[in-house]
Formats: structure tokens, C-alpha cells, sequence
């Protein structure tokens, strides 16, 4: 089965990046999609190789972003996955979609980035 789920929303922070033992190059960051009753949905965004590169370069925080990819899931639950706040202790759940594309809708004051990259997701 194939699933895809596409997302447009604002980054909440810039783009944190790391590299694997490996090599490969991952960058993580979450975006808000705000509804009408002004509630946040937030979703957190992986991003491998020269993708998770060039999100690490050209993104920041407030960035609009449409990303496509894979969500990732509980495979006991199937619901979100969960943790627990460090912050307050409560158990909560976390969205988190694998990206194979992301196109850069809007452009933050520091960074310039190109109006959108698309790249296919290699782990």
C-alpha cells in the first residue's frame, strides 16, 4: 500500500540539521497549520540527503512551506507517537511526516531561497 500526505504551514523554529554515522545529512523542523477556530496543528518534518541540505540552508522560522511525504505512525497504536512533555509531564502526541518534497512558498528576511525545491527522499 502508498500512502502520501501533503501540508502547508509555517515554521515554528529554524531547521535543525545533523549528519548520520553514515554520512547522510537529516534535517528536522515542525510547521503549524493554523484552522479556522484558530487552533495549531503542529507537524514535525524529516528531511534526508541534499533535500535536508538545502531545507537547512534556505529555511528559517515563519518560512511557509508545502511539504509532501509519508506519516509516520505508532506501529503498535497506529496513532500518533508519543511522549512525554518535558515541560509539564503530560503524555502527548507527535505527528511527524518523512518529506520527499518540500517547495519554499515564502521567503524569510535573512535567508533567500529559491521559490521552491524538490528532491526525491533517499534514506
Amino acid at each position: 500500500m502508498y500512502h502520501k500526505i501533503t501540508a502547508v504551514g509555517y515554521l515554528g523554529r529554524d531547521p535543525e540539521m545533523r549528519f548520520t554515522p553514515n554520512g547522510k545529512a537529516v534535517t528536522n523542523f515542525s510547521i503549524g497549520i493554523n484552522d479556522y477556530n484558530k487552533e495549531t496543528l503542529w507537524l514535525r518534518v524529516t528531511t534526508w540527503n541534499d533535500l535536508a541540505e538545502r531545507c537547512n540552508e534556505y529555511l528559517g522560522k515563519g518560512s511557509m512551506v508545502l511539504v509532501e511525504g509519508t506519516l509516520n505512525f505508532d506501529k503498535e497504536t497506529g496513532g500518533p507517537e508519543l511522549y512525554v512533555s518535558k515541560r509539564d509531564g503530560q503524555t502527548k502526541g507527535n505527528f511527524e511526516i518523512t518529506a520527499f518534497t518540500v517547495k519554499f512558498l515564502s521567503r524569510t528576511e535573512e535567508k533567500q531561497e529559491p521559490q521552491s525545491e524538490e528532491r526525491p527522499w533517499r534514506q
